[in-house]
């Protein structure tokens, strides 16, 4: 009996999905390397770093990202979704190798949604960072792309963690990974950030209170709660945006799962970070991480 083929189904979850980093780092350490990739979403992005062998470069970047970065990828374009995303292809470009998904270093496919039928797309040629850009075109945030005359939306709304695909691609094994497990509604509040200690004496300028006053505000308009030292507000824009999605994709996860459920199904407890603190890589890489490392037990049928 030959080696069973295992299979990586990366689900959907915005900036909690730098936890994917942080899982296939841990199933490395324990002997695990799929030879299929499935990603959703996020969830396509980074299994796209990892099948291109890009992943290095990618964590250097997500663990590089500040708050400003992440405002300069708003490219803000009404027609279709609040922003065009030329700006963070552009990203994508610089941090993963492009090439056609065929040429990758495992099977890889991403999940996108057909916006006219509403069909479930399963990208496996042509360019691999169109086929991520159109499984993270979230409605209403990112413009749809058009894929062989068709528009594509973000693949979270059919099919947040792609077991389906996995197992479709030939898997025997498949592990895969929800980021949305404890998610609904929880992100409204949002804890409070730590910021570093200032060292005694140290004053800060006035230019710097203006801009750390524009910041909090920034992010207080986009994610909703409070800014520091407030209290409580409104959700904001992308908050009601974020928990509809989340109340769709955690139903649709549920009954998907029943019906196929993976071989191994890991779940880190990211309620805490919000839909766009892309800033938070080195937080969420680690949650990734550690939970591969408490789940040591299970692993054992996946290893040679």
């Amino acid at each position: 009996m030959g080696r069973p083929r295992i299979a990586l189904a990366l689900g959907s979850g915005s900036a909690r999905g730098w936890a994917h980093i942080g899982v296939i780092r841990a199933l490395a350490e324990e002997g695990i390397e799929p030879e299929i990739v499935c990603g959703t979403s996020i969830g396509a992005m980074v299994g796209a770093g990892y099948v291109t062998d890009s992943l290095d470069r990618l964590e250097a970047w997500a663990r590089a990202l500040d708050w400003w970065d992440i405002v300069r990828f708003m490219d803000v374009k009404l027609a279709g979704g609040f922003i065009a995303g030329e700006a963070l292809t552009e990203y994508f470009r610089k941090h993963i190798r492009d090439r056609d998904m065929k040429e990758a270093e495992r099977i890889f496919a991403t999940v996108a949604t057909n916006l006219n039928t509403g069909r479930e797309i399963w990208l496996q040629t042509g360019p691999i960072l169109e086929a991520v850009r159109a499984s993270m075109a979230l409605p209403g945030l990112f413009n749809p792309v058009k894929v062989n005359g068709d528009f594509l939306v973000d693949g979270g709304l059919v099919n947040p963690v792609p077991v389906s695909a996995a197992r479709a691609l030939g898997a025997d094994l498949i592990i895969a990974v929800n980021l949305n497990g404890d998610i609904v509604g929880k992100h409204l509040m949002h804890p409070p950030r730590l910021k570093p200690e200032k060292s005694p004496g140290e004053s800060k300028a006035v230019w710097d209170q203006i801009v750390q006053r524009f910041n909090d505000e920034l992010r207080s308009k986009l994610m909703g709660g409070a800014a520091p030292g407030r209290a409580p507000k409104a959700p904001g824009l992308f908050d009601v945006l974020a928990s509809s999605i989340n109340i769709m994709q955690d139903r649709i996860t549920r009954s998907r799962m029943a019906g196929d459920p993976p071989d191994l199904l890991i779940e880190p407890r990211l309620a805490h970070v919000g839909l766009l603190e892309f800033d938070r890589a080195d937080e969420v890489i680690a949650v990734g991480y550690d939970t591969v490392k408490q789940m040591r037990p299970a692993l054992a049928r996946f290893i040679e």
